[in-house]
């Protein structure tokens, strides 16, 4: 029998601020959970441990280096719409959580209630294929989750109403795997905008920023993949966990990625964000001292800098209101990846007690960032909806996990692919950072570094 222990949500809702309510699949106050976190037998090691758990092709995954969590089954859904779809979210979220009844043997973050969310980029038309009836906003509570943090793995099981499911490596056992299988042959094709033009809207952002209507704008192009077989999002969860283990490999809602960048962490009062700007390509069949002498390249590269400094500044202003005291480091370092190299940064700081936020909060008030739109913000936003000429969809935007004291993990949705109806179907991204200095044929060669993610993942190299 679950203990009657109820939730300790984080402290008193914040009321919504859009001008959409949430409309959840079912209304908050109705619903009563049932959740229960247990210790289970360790996993095996290696980076795709528990997304080799996944039992169906609906998966839920937030891993990085063979940790965090993954959940499957929907015991509740979230749907929130517009401006508001930050706060909308973090409201039901709490709602839930006055009327939870949770028991939690392990209580690391990641255990307990949990929540993964996506959100999209935008909250207003940014393409022909907009939907304003679509969700903005999704957070998925799952009926199963297995998470691993260090040496310790667990099980949360979570009913709505008086019943629980079998805890712990009973209901581990219980769940019926579908065997993964290959989406075959893969072919793709330019997308909203294609290849040969994408240089000109580039060149016209470059005209843009040189005339002082603003600073620097991120753009980003689509390309569609179409495969032979349908497309189970497990086939690549698996390859990215293994080929790109210190990324964030996520999948919800229909947004399946590899994100090299940490939008905001909260746990235990202190916040991180990895911020990321400035790349340059790594050719296949580098040696160690051409990685090198690239890295030197890019660290020296004043376009790549200037596009740096405006995205850290984003994030620093951005974090001060919430922060008792906060540490902005003077320079970037270089982070390696298999595809790319980028600057990056680590901003760290001590949360308020007094803002009394959580992790959507911090979410709702880091995005859009320099790192995914442009500085000045509502400038650049305007000019993405003007000139990008493709729907981002959730594409840029937060996607990650929410805890029942609100901290949580929230990265941007890059290195991704949005999957549709069509299982057959699925959209590719990659953008780039334009500032003054940006050459229109370079960037074009970036955003096919930054593709190769999801390309290889599919196997369609």
């Amino acid at each position: 029998m679950v203990g009657a222990m109820s939730a300790t949500p984080y402290p008193a809702p914040v009321p919504p601020s859009g001008a959409s309510a949430g409309t959840p699949t079912a209304a908050p106050e109705a619903q009563h959970l049932v959740v229960r976190t247990v210790r289970i037998d360790s996993l095996p090691g290696g980076p795709t441990a528990l997304v080799d758990l996944l039992p169906d092709a609906r998966p839920l995954t937030w891993v990085r280096r063979g940790d965090g969590i993954v959940g499957w089954g929907e015991a509740l859904r979230l749907d929130t719409f517009g401006p508001g779809r930050f706060a909308d979210a973090d409201a039901a979220w709490r709602a839930l959580l006055a009327r939870a009844v949770v028991r939690d043997e392990v209580r690391l973050p990641g255990t307990g209630p949990v929540a993964f969310g996506t959100f999209a980029f935008d909250d207003g038309p940014t393409g022909d294929a907009f939907d304003d009836e679509r969700p903005q906003g999704t957070l998925v509570v799952p009926r199963v989750v297995v998470g691993r943090r260090g040496t310790v793995t667990w099980m949360t099981t979570t009913s709505v109403g008086p019943t629980l499911d079998a805890p712990g490596d009973a209901a581990l056992a219980a769940a019926h795997r579908v065997p993964v299988t290959s989406p075959g042959r893969v072919t793709l094709v330019d997308g909203a905008v294609g290849s040969v033009d994408w240089p000109g809207v580039v060149a016209e952002a470059v005209d843009r920023i040189r005339s002082g209507a603003l600073e620097k704008v991120v753009l980003a192009r689509d390309v569609v993949a179409t495969t032979e077989h349908p497309l189970d999002p497990r086939f690549l969860l698996g390859r990215l966990a293994e080929g790109y283990p210190s990324c964030w490999t996520f999948s919800v809602a229909g947004m399946v990625g590899a994100t090299p960048e940490l939008l905001v962490r909260s746990e235990k009062g202190l916040v991180t964000s990895r911020v990321l700007a400035g790349t340059i390509r790594r050719e296949p069949g580098m040696t160690d001292d051409d990685s090198l002498l690239h890295a030197a390249q890019l660290a020296r590269s004043s376009k790549d800098l200037e596009e740096h400094e405006f995205a850290v500044r984003s994030v620093a202003d951005a974090l001060e209101p919430f922060c008792s005291s906060m540490n902005v480091p003077d320079a970037p370092f270089v982070l390696h990846l298999p595809n790319v190299m980028h600057l990056a940064s680590d901003v760290t700081g001590v949360l308020d007690p007094a803002s009394r936020s959580g992790s959507l909060t911090l979410a709702a008030a880091l995005h859009p960032s320099a790192a995914v739109c442009g500085t000045p913000t509502v400038a650049a936003r305007d000019l993405i909806r003007e000139i990008e000429g493709m729907d981002r969809a959730r594409y840029a935007g937060p996607v990650g996990w929410v805890g029942a004291d609100g901290d949580g993990e929230w990265g941007i949705a890059l290195r991704s692919a949005e999957l549709g109806d069509d299982p057959h179907h699925l959209r590719l991204f990659a953008g780039c950072g334009i500032v003054a200095a940006s050459d229109p044929a370079a960037e074009l060669a970036e955003s096919e570094a930054k593709l190769v993610p999801m390309r290889w993942a599919l196997g369609a190299d």
